[in-house]
Formats: C-alpha cells, structure tokens, sequence
C-alpha cells in the first residue's frame, strides 16, 4: 500500500493504477485495516527513534512521540469522514486514494498543488531508502571483516559502493511495469521489517540488562551551545513526524472496506488500534536504544550493536533492512512512475517511443515487454535518487527533511481543508477557529522540523 493520486480523466499526471479499486468486491474489516497501516507504516524510520528521544530526554521524548501519535490519529478521524460524499456515512460518491478525496472536495487546483507533495515524498523516500541499506549493507561487511581480523575498516568509500549496487538492483526491478507486479515483494518487505524492529528491540534490551542499568537523563544528550541543541531537536521532531506517514494511505485502506458496518466508523477504530500498536512499538524501540546507549545512542540503532554478540543475528537483522528497503523502494517508486509515465502517455499518444511494446523472450526466463520510455525514464530516476544519496548520505537528516516535507501538507493541511469544506463549517465558528488554529500551530512545528534538519545536512556537509 503506499501513496497514490487522483482517478480523474481531466488530470492524467495525477491518475494512477488505483483507480480501478472501484471494480472489486470490498470485503476488508477492521483487522485487515490494522494489518495494512501497521505493516505500511513500520518502517526503517523506527531505527532512528533511539536517537530522537536521546535529543529530547526521557520526558520530552516518548512526549513527543505521544504528540505526533495524538495528531496523526485526530487527522486520521477527519479523513475518515471525506471516503463518502456528500454524507460520510451513505454518501454515493466515494474516492479510492488521498488525491482523489483532494480533487473531489478541493477542486482540480489543490489537487495538483497535493501531487506535488505526494511525489516530491515519494522521491525522498527512495532516497532515504538508498541511505539506510547502504548503512547496513556496509554494516554486514564490518562485522565480517571484524569476526574475521578483530579490527573495523575505517574506510567510508564502501557506503559509495554499496549505494551503487543497491542502485543496480533497482534498475532492474523498475523495469516491473506496474504496483499490481510486485505485491509479493511488499509482503516480503513487510515481514522483514518487523524482523529487523524486533531484534533492534531486543538487543537493546539485553544491553540494558548487561549494563545493570538504565542510561540517559531527563535532557537528553548535552551538547556544546544551546543552538546546537535547538537544532538536533528540530531534527528529532523531524524523525519522529517520518515515522507516522499514516494519512496518504488511509482513504485507500478504507476503499477496501466492506459496510455495513459504515467505512468510517470502522476505519476510526482500525485506525486508533494501529496507532495504539505502533506507538507502543515504537516506544518499546526508541526507549530500549536510548536506555542502551544513552548519550552515545547512534542514529541508526542497529549500528551501535556492530560488535554485540550474537553476531549472526545483528548480520540477520541487517539483511533484513536490505531486503525490506530493496521492497520499500519499489513500492514508493511504483506509483510516481505511473503518474509521469501515464502523463507522457496522455500528451503524446501517437509516440512509438512513448507506447509501443516490444515483446522479449530470453531463456529460462518470463516473457519481458519492453518500452523505452520505461527503460530511460525509469533508469535516470534510479540514477537521481543514487546521486543525491551519495551527495547527502545522512540518515537522520535526510529524514528529518521528508518528515518535515509530509508533516504539514499531507497530515494536516489537507485533511484539515477537505473536512471543513465537506461539512461546510462556516467561517469564524468556534470549530472553524479551532480547526485553523491546530494547522496553523502543526505548520510552525513542521517548518521548524524542516528548517532544523535542513541546518543539519548543511553542517554536517561543511563539516
């Protein structure tokens, strides 16, 4: 499941795969919902919560954490309301994707406006992806090469490396032609990302134990000027806002719903299940990292533990990352490639290089169609995301900007806009006002999130 765009005829670049949702029977209830944000919103940003709540303190950060869970999940309950039209509950109209809500109670102009932002995210999260598994693909070869001498390489170059074979194994799978292709490969994702969160969690675990007590202090971790510390929490808040990209799914998970009961009454409790559940975990992993490590918790968690034994299971957890981001890349990559492919699509349909097929067979392999606006287009995009990971390979900054980017817009801004105007909430009422206020006050945290780790990349390319 990931994020997608409008179904409307009038707005190509904005139509995606999912439009024929509408075509199937919705059988979904409300634990096939659990399943589905759960499992979509886990991700590599939980190994970067030990760092977080090392910046904010024992108070503020498992706070801040509840925060973000609060909002994410209020947000959730007005989207909830915007499935059906005019009425929530037995309205006919009904969108399929979060930009399909937009453009119905939004209009066209908001519509685009929101496409932007969805595919500008999409991106970023290649990029990041390309980051994370290059940590832990580098991360397998320093356990090894330490089992095998007894000393760490102290050399960088092979994050560069690693990053370009990881790069090579997406040009490959991008030449899939659509999302409906590869849904084994985001149920493979999906199972190894709870792998990989649970042994982070459990060797953060055994270390407290080890230790005999619990590391950290109510301020976090002390820092030589205030600045300083003005920053690193504007990136924290940054990581966590990352690990709850939860509202771009939530219209297409509840088209999959069966009624009655209504969708969005069984949508609001699936959604404050999963919240419950993943802010638990998410608490259970960044409270162990922190508790473990303390003022040395590393951004990534699974990297602290490179010398904890047992090694196989540190390597394991590793692989599990890699093989979970080699998934999560296609998924978030999948739906852009349709948006742009399906535009030029549109706009030149009398291009052969645009649309025709030519038919491959090659031995002891599947039929292979060809298209070599699939193959360029598709190759360049990969060899982008490569190249700004290569030039800005820091993990929890690199978050922090995509948590900042999704923050606002697409869990506030939107949701907030389409319920006010759904319910026709007059101007200057109390709830009017309150519903302004909570975006207004969510845009100062998202633009400080932003600006924060933004500060971070520069200073950490400078330096």
């Amino acid at each position: 499941m990931s994020e997608t765009a409008s179904a409307t005829d009038s707005t190509p670049f904005l139509q995606t795969q999912y439009s024929d949702y509408h075509q199937f029977e919705r059988t979904g209830t409300v634990w096939t919902a659990v399943a589905h944000i759960v499992t979509g919103v886990i991700g590599s940003g939980v190994l970067s919560l030990a760092w977080s709540i090392a910046q904010l303190g024992w108070i503020g950060g498992p706070l801040a954490m509840l925060l973000f869970a609060s909002i994410t999940l209020f947000t959730s309950f007005l989207l909830s309301d915007t499935y059906r039209s005019p009425d929530p509950e037995n309205g006919p109209t009904r969108s399929s994707s979060y930009l399909d809500a937009v453009n119905l109670h939004k209009g066209e102009g908001n519509g685009r406006l929101c496409g932007v932002f969805v595919n500008v995210s999409l991106y970023g999260f290649g990029i990041a992806y390309i980051i994370t598994a290059a940590i832990s693909m580098s991360s397998i070869q320093k356990s090894i090469i330490y089992r095998g001498v007894g000393s760490e390489p102290t050399s960088e170059a092979g994050d560069a490396y690693n990053m370009l074979i990881f790069g090579v194994i997406q040009i490959v799978l991008s030449q899939i032609p659509n999302f409906h292709n590869i849904q084994w490969l985001s149920i493979v994702a999906a199972i190894m990302s709870l792998g990989y969160a649970f042994t982070g969690m459990g060797l953060a675990v055994v270390k407290v134990a080890e230790n005999g007590h619990v590391e950290g202090s109510t301020k976090g971790i002390p820092t030589s000027s205030e600045m300083a510390k003005f920053w690193l929490v504007a990136q924290a808040l940054g990581d966590i806002a990352f690990s709850y990209p939860f509202s771009v799914i939530l219209i297409e998970i509840q088209d999959t719903l069966k009624s009655p009961p209504p969708e969005n009454v069984t949508m609001r409790r699936a959604s404050t299940i999963s919240v419950i559940i993943t802010t638990f975990f998410y608490l259970c992993c960044g409270c162990a990292g922190y508790a473990a490590f303390g003022n040395d918790t590393p951004g990534n968690l699974l990297t602290g533990f490179a010398q904890s034994k047992p090694h196989w299971l540190v390597d394991f957890a590793n692989v599990c990352i890699v093989i979970h981001l080699v998934g999560a890349y296609q998924v978030y990559s999948q739906p852009l490639f349709a948006n742009f492919e399906n535009w030029l699509r549109f706009k030149y349909a009398d291009s052969e290089f645009v649309n025709h097929v030519y038919p491959l067979h090659v031995p002891l392999l599947p039929a292979f169609e060809l298209n070599f606006l699939r193959l360029s287009f598709r190759t360049a995009y990969v060899a982008s995301t490569i190249m700004i990971a290569m030039l800005f390979p820091y993990f929890n900054q690199i978050l922090g900007v995509l948590g900042g980017i999704i923050f606002w817009p697409l869990t506030i801004y939107f949701p907030v806009e389409m319920y006010l105007s759904k319910c026709n909430i007059e101007a200057w009422t109390a709830q009017w006002v309150m519903l302004r206020t909570f975006s207004i006050i969510c845009f100062l945290v998202g633009m400080f999130t932003l600006i924060g780790s933004i500060e971070g990349i520069v200073t950490a390319k400078i330096g």
